[in-house]
């Protein structure tokens, strides 16, 4: 074992040795180097105003993404380019063409939020030479600001778009190859520890090395987006000890397409995740596209929304509505199970002593089948769901219910199918009057509970619609879902 980790941050080489490894990349910027353009604001991955930009080598590339520094530990940085906004600026002062454009636009006013739009902004201006409007909005769904107002912003983004200079004046293309080179004499064989007096964060070398690690240290927190445990940290202040960080393990992070379905790596990112699989299941890819902000897609994972045995976690209704079967893997072998049985009640799971979530089959939709998913929230986006359900209905040729399958968020301790509303259903004629029947089914299913996202009445109404919806819209009614709509509003 190797006892320090290493990164690259702008231009600098850093090596730990000692630190706590779940300390947040935002206080080792802001406390220990100073750099203090990366602002905080949230502390949980909402506000955006700690977006920094994260480089790591995949397949042969250098990719970056924009990330929250708030909640990414820095026992999760080793092997990568962590970039600021200080690096932006030629060494004379000259801002970097984006933040021209934020100026130019007057995209800014009492400049808190600014850094995090403009690292947003050099996200999208990496990966993206002509975006939309709508591209550009997406790019900021994970950024909040208070007194300017979006417009301007969206502005300088199109500007700096329609106005692109070369390439060669921007810091991480003109050195794209330098910081690559750099990176390879990064990777190693060894499992790193990072470590603080008795706190531990561990780094496997492979999936195997996992396997062995989590067999030995059973009651270690697994960490790999932190989109979730980042907050145990920063918003209920424990301590983890130890960790095992599996980030960059590739091994976890891989899509297999194939003619029977899709197997997706636990360590897969919703933004991985949305780029693969949008066009082989459209409403699987706007469900993804309203999981937090562009920051939040880029760190959390698939296996992990799972894991974590949430209520309200988006993609298990999603993932249990399509038949999903999940893959569980220990240091001596693997078992699977059906998506729905690895939800046992509230706070606990199907998951054995050792044993982690490494990957998810999602069989493919029948073409003729239709599949549906609706995130209810307060707000459109950046919003954690008052409830999710998700509906695949498959019609025989008498438009009789040959399948259906019902899943929920929200309206139980665990991610649950509506069996019983299945079975007032199955077999039956998909009409207004079988919905309407069915529809008192869902209170034998659910009793939800009143919390400050929403009452226990108004999820079980908004269930109840939401089935209606699913008929309106798969039996091609949009002028009857639009007075339906008006209706219930």
């Amino acid at each position: 074992m190797n006892d320090s980790i290493r990164f690259i941050l702008n231009g600098e080489d850093i090596v730990l040795k000692e630190a706590d490894p779940a300390s947040t990349l935002l206080d080792f910027l802001r406390l220990k180097r100073r750099l203090t353009g990366t602002k905080e604001g949230c502390a949980e991955g909402d506000c955006g105003a700690c977006t920094v930009l994260i480089g790591r080598l995949a397949n042969g590339k250098l990719k970056y993404e924009t990330v929250n520094a708030c909640i990414r530990f820095v026992g999760s940085l080793h092997g990568t380019h962590v970039v600021t906004v200080e690096h932006l600026a030629a060494r004379d002062g000259t801002l970097h063409p984006v933040q021209q454009a934020m100026v130019d636009c007057h995209g800014s006013q009492c400049g808190f939020c600014t850094p995090g739009f403009v690292m947003s902004l050099y996200g999208l201006w990496l990966t993206d030479e002509t975006p939309s409007r709508a591209t550009i909005e997406q790019a900021l769904q994970g950024n909040l600001c208070r007194c300017t107002g979006y417009e301007p912003i969206v502005k300088a983004a199109e500007q700096v778009s329609a106005t692109r200079p070369s390439s060669l004046f921007d810091p991480l293309e003109r050195e794209r190859s330098s910081i690559m080179a750099r990176l390879w004499n990064l990777q190693t064989s060894d499992t790193l520890v990072l470590s603080l007096n008795e706190r531990r964060g561990i780094v496997p070398a492979t999936l195997e090395a996992f396997a062995d690690l989590y067999a030995e240290e059973p009651t270690a927190t697994i960490v790999a987006g932190a989109t979730d445990v980042g907050l145990w940290v920063t918003k209920q202040m424990r301590e983890l000890n130890p960790v095992i960080f599996i980030n960059h393990l590739t091994e976890l992070q891989g899509i297999e397409i194939g003619r029977d379905g899709f197997t997706i790596g636990a360590g897969v990112s919703y933004s991985q995740a949305l780029s693969a699989l949008s066009d082989e299941i459209p409403a699987l890819g706007r469900l993804i596209a309203r999981i937090g902000g562009q920051q939040v897609r880029n760190m959390g994972t698939i296996g992990g929304n799972i894991a974590n045995g949430s209520p309200i976690g988006d993609t298990p209704p999603a993932l249990i509505a399509l038949g999903a079967t999940l893959t569980l893997r220990t240091a001596g072998g693997r078992r699977a199970m059906p998506l729905q049985d690895y939800f046992l009640e509230y706070g606990k799971q199907d998951r054995q002593a050792g044993e982690f979530v490494e990957s998810i089959f999602v069989p493919r939709p029948h073409e003729d089948s239709h599949f549906a998913v609706y995130k209810i929230t307060k707000r459109r986006d950046e919003d954690i769901s008052a409830l999710c359900a998700a509906f695949h209905l498959v019609l025989d040729i008498d438009d009789t219910v040959l399948a259906i399958r019902l899943a929920f968020g929200g309206m139980a301790g665990i991610p649950k199918r509506a069996t019983a509303t299945e079975a007032a259903l199955i077999e039956k004629p998909w009409t207004a009057e079988t919905i309407a029947a069915a529809r008192d089914a869902l209170d034998e299913d659910f009793q939800p509970l009143t919390d400050w996202r929403a009452t226990a009445a108004y999820r079980q109404l908004t269930a109840k619609n939401l089935l209606t919806r699913f008929l309106l819209e798969t039996t091609g009614r949009p002028q009857e879902l639009r007075r339906f709509a008006l209706e219930e509003a």
